[in-house]
């Protein structure tokens, strides 16, 4: 299917005025698809942008799958129109998608990975704080921190020193036996899988700060594409290795929970399952 072609004055091409979604397509159905269009709906309800039809949004996935699995992605901005920062008088959102088919990491699932420390530190924004919006110039300054293949994430802080996710996913650790993710209500993006996670009681949000992330019990990285990696190595913002966590042998907490919910297996370490 060829890509559209985005007009010169569209404004999520000129100031990212919109917002979008990257959903798991499983033979054709959206997983968490609930969990997407809420977070769609609160993104077009803080921007003032009009929220498409069930119908239009419907249209972006009722096709025949080309693979089991596939990534969807969708991009909603204000259309064109306005005059600088000011408003059309009379909005036409756009609406773009595209479909790729998607292979799982089962690597990263069952042996875990590492993660660095970021220098960059996000800024607080209420307003826009959950949402996904288009302007991820934050993420993309962050994610050129490092180039090392073996390097899978890097974690975010805020500028108060707490840590509030990782470049692409949500950020799971565990204390005292309890399930924990940060809270994002002043900068950071609501994950849909942290999202359903919440809901079904799984995890709880509580703050942690920079200096305290060595000591948790465990810490996973995770989102409703990829699933969840257990972090096995941290490192600082040199490079320099400041925590290890051994992968489980047993069955993974979160990750079980996690994969259930978007139809993943749970995996054991391949020494310890045999």
């Amino acid at each position: 299917m060829p890509m559209p072609q985005v007009p010169f004055d569209d404004r999520g091409l000129a100031y990212g005025d919109g917002v979008f979604e990257t959903v798991l397509l499983r033979d054709g159905v959206p997983v968490l698809w609930d969990y997407h269009l809420a977070r769609l709906e609160q993104g077009c309800r803080r921007l003032n942008i009009p929220l498409p039809t069930s119908q239009q949004l419907a249209q972006v996935w009722q096709s025949p799958p080309a693979a089991a699995l596939e990534v969807l992605k969708l991009i909603l901005t204000r259309g064109s129109g306005g005059r600088g920062y000011a408003l059309p008088d009379h909005p036409e959102p756009r609406l773009i998608f595209r479909r790729t088919p998607f292979v799982t990491n089962g690597q990263r699932w069952q042996h875990g990975v590492c993660v660095r420390l970021c220098h960059l530190r996000l800024g607080h924004q209420p307003l826009l704080a959950g949402i996904k919006h288009l302007n991820r110039l934050e993420n993309v300054l962050a994610r050129q921190e490092w180039q090392e293949s073996h390097i899978a994430e890097g974690l975010l802080a805020d500028q108060s020193g707490e840590i509030v996710e990782a470049t692409s996913m949500n950020l799971f650790w565990s204390t005292e036996g309890r399930l924990l993710t940060p809270r994002v209500n002043r900068c950071g993006v609501a994950g849909t899988l942290r999202a359903a996670l919440l809901a079904n009681g799984v995890i709880e949000e509580e703050g942690l700060t920079v200096s305290e992330l060595p000591q948790v019990e465990r810490l996973w990285v995770g989102n409703s594409v990829q699933g969840v990696w257990p972090v096995c190595e941290l490192l600082d913002t040199q490079g320099g290795l400041i925590a290890t966590w051994p992968v489980l042998a047993g069955p993974d907490p979160l990750q079980g929970e996690a994969h259930r919910l978007l139809g993943y297996p749970s995996v054991f370490p391949a020494s310890e399952s045999k």
